[in-house]
């Protein structure tokens, strides 16, 4: 879909193919919702009994009941705000390793993933493990169980890959984790709103989330879920509403984990997200955006001197397709797309440089599109033409 955006002295169209960084637009209602909260309860939500903050409050356990929903969550209780799905990974990781623990991750993660592990490597002494992928970015679930040794504490996985838009084989990796008395945490953000996600089938003790990206949140927003079972130290001291009587936070969750005033503005934007998300339906918008994804890949294979990377075409993906083009670096590619064709893409490492080692781009890096809700037909032929061109 085509938007006009001002651009000083006047107007420009933008194709936004860049959802796996940030989607938009937003749907009409998030904005509402916010301006909603900002006019009508703005008060502080757990920090009064008066109608004002009872209200915020209110808004903020609908929208835990809503996350709570859709990851198949029993007890809205142990869902846990963040200000994203970075901080999230920082809370489960931090606080549950150990010195002598030992933890899991595969050559595919973020560095919301990676730079933590090697946080508490370098200053706890935790021992890590990298599990490799194959050149197409793919991973077989009996390789972390290769991986696991005595004092294996944690798997951190990601259920999509940000980069080469493999789909991770997390129910079997949570089977095998279950197996072990391992903690399995995963990181959603690129499946949340558009693949089924159940942490009781999946076996999964942790899961962080964002809620600018597939939920159509604002940014700002995110979460943990943290299993009944699995206790963590808290990231961050604080007020909690309650409790003040304490000189250490609060056990009764989510308290324990939400320390200082919550979002409220935002997270009423993300319940308002999470609402769309289920008015169109999982299915639909991962029918949809596959859908795009597929041609895309297709289009761009059939370029001369574009080559394309993560699993192939008989394969399914998140909708997330990264390509190079001969003789040009990501960057240049991504300049040109913007400046000449008013198309919003990705280049370079995209926050994943252990991934681009995995597939042999970390030198140039590639070009990232990644489709949304609003995107189109006509989005995607825009940018095989654009594409086409620069190969020229």
């Amino acid at each position: 879909m085509d938007f006009l955006l001002a651009d000083g002295g006047g107007w420009v169209v933008v194709i936004y193919l860049d959802n796996a960084a940030s989607s938009w637009p937003k749907p009409p209602e998030v904005a509402a919702k916010m301006e909603e909260c900002l006019r009508e309860y703005g008060a502080n939500p757990g920090r009064g009994s008066h109608a004002l903050s009872m209200k915020a409050s209110r808004v903020i356990f609908e929208a835990r009941r809503k996350v709570a929903g859709l990851f198949g969550v029993k007890n809205p209780d142990n869902v846990i705000f963040t200000q994203n799905a970075t901080e999230a990974l920082n809370l489960g990781i931090l606080g549950l390793l150990k010195p002598g623990d030992h933890a899991i991750t595969t050559m595919l993660e973020h560095n919301s993933v990676r730079r933590p592990l090697e946080y508490v490597r370098r200053e706890r002494g935790v021992e890590l493990t990298y599990v490799q992928a194959d050149e197409r970015g793919r991973l077989l679930a009996e390789s972390v169980r290769n991986a696991i040794r005595e004092n294996t504490k944690l798997i951190v996985v990601t259920h999509g890959s940000n980069l080469t838009g493999t789909l991770l084989p997390v129910g079997e990796i949570g089977a095998i984790a279950k197996e072990h008395g391992v903690v399995l945490m995963v990181d959603v953000c690129q499946t949340a709103g558009v693949y089924p996600i159940d942490v009781e089938a999946m076996n999964i003790g942790m899961l962080a989330f964002t809620g600018h990206k597939g939920l159509y949140g604002p940014q700002g927003t995110g979460g943990l879920y943290l299993h009944p079972e699995v206790e963590l130290e808290p990231l961050m001291h604080g007020g909690s509403g309650g409790y003040s009587e304490l000189l250490e936070m609060p056990k009764t969750r989510p308290d324990r984990y939400e320390a200082g005033t919550r979002n409220t503005v935002g997270i009423a934007g993300l319940l308002a997200g999470i609402s769309v998300v289920e008015s169109k339906g999982l299915d639909k918008i991962r029918e949809h955006e596959e859908t795009l994804a597929y041609q895309l890949h297709q289009g761009l294979e059939a370029i001369g001197g574009v080559t394309v990377y993560g699993p192939p075409l008989s394969e399914p993906r998140v909708p997330i397709v990264s390509f190079t083009v001969e003789g040009y670096e990501s960057h240049e590619v991504g300049f040109i797309l913007d400046r000449n064709y008013g198309i919003c893409v990705r280049s370079g490492l995209h926050c994943a440089p252990v991934a681009h080692e995995t597939i042999g781009t970390v030198e140039q890096g590639v070009v990232r599109a990644s489709v949304g809700l609003f995107n189109t037909e006509e989005d995607v032929k825009a940018l095989l033409d654009a594409v086409a061109e620069i190969a020229g």
